[in-house]
């Protein structure tokens, strides 16, 4: 996978499913992954034991975190610090990627 130039939109799909994730790197707590999430499906509150970024590929997220709402478009980032609990709902048939550094 190394030295290959990737479509970021190709990297994962749902295939009639309501979740999917690709691991595409990963190394102690860091990771890069694809994530694909149909339109009202729900990542329940989890918390992140690392820094994280959510970076929209196509659709349209919100991300909750305690009583604050930040709705994320197509070509947005997110960035959050670890140990926020959290969690991910799609407003759209989603594709993002997530970075935990």
């Amino acid at each position: 996978m190394f030295f290959n130039v990737l479509n970021a939109k190709e990297l994962v799909n749902l295939d009639n499913e309501k979740f999917s994730k690709n691991i595409l790197m990963e190394k102690d707590n860091s990771m890069l992954a694809a994530i694909a999430l149909k339109k009202d499906e729900i990542i329940d509150t989890h918390t992140s034991v690392c820094d994280a970024a959510v970076y929209v590929i196509d659709g349209e997220i919100e991300l909750h975190f305690d009583a604050e709402k930040f709705k994320v478009d197509k070509g947005e980032i997110l960035m959050f610090k670890k140990d926020r609990e959290h969690k991910v709902v799609a407003l759209k048939d989603s594709k993002f990627l997530l970075i935990k550094i």
